[in-house]
């Protein structure tokens, strides 16, 4: 009887270790896609990427604008950005993942070189931070949740407008 319960206590433990390990690996692997969709997309502009990382179902909610769905609509956007920004790049500082999820705070850089929500180029270098909480299903990306500093991004673009006008 005593075998049969280390046995038992034995076999319980590596399936409890068994199952912690694959969790463990697909948050790491769920980790890895976030973490190239930042580099390859929106760093590099390599939209060829978006094949590979992102659910033909994807779709992004963001306070910053309507929502992009597919894999045309997120690569529409990240072209549309680097059109406006050719050197935009993002820095993750956090990255936490629970259950399917996966959550970065990150630093966006970039100069202003194209047209940008209606504002005419600046060549102004700007800065924000940003987090982003996306869900994965079967090692792509499903859904996104962005917050952008959208408010910070607007005025450092429109600080050049406002630094021609001519005091009162």
């Amino acid at each position: 009887m005593k075998t049969h319960l280390l046995l038992t206590s034995a076999l319980l433990a590596a399936s409890v270790v068994g199952c912690t390990t694959k969790q463990a690996q697909t948050l790491s692997g769920n980790k890895s896609i976030v973490l190239r969709s930042e580099a390859e997309l929106w760093s590099n502009g390599n939209l060829a990427g978006a094949d590979e990382l992102y659910s033909p179902d994807f779709v992004c909610h963001t306070v910053a604008g309507p929502e992009w769905r597919g894999l045309e609509g997120i690569k529409g956007e990240v072209r549309r950005h680097r059109t406006s920004f050719p050197n935009w790049n993002e820095r993750v500082e956090d990255i936490i993942a629970e259950g399917d999820k996966v959550v970065i705070r990150f630093t966006s850089t970039g100069t202003q070189r194209g047209e940008f929500e209606g504002i005419a180029p600046t060549g102004r270098k700007v800065q924000i931070q940003e987090v982003a909480i996306y869900r994965l299903v079967g090692g792509k990306i499903v859904e996104q949740w962005g917050l952008p500093d959208i408010h910070g991004l607007l005025e450092q673009l429109s600080a050049s407008n406002t630094d021609k006008r001519e005091a009162p």
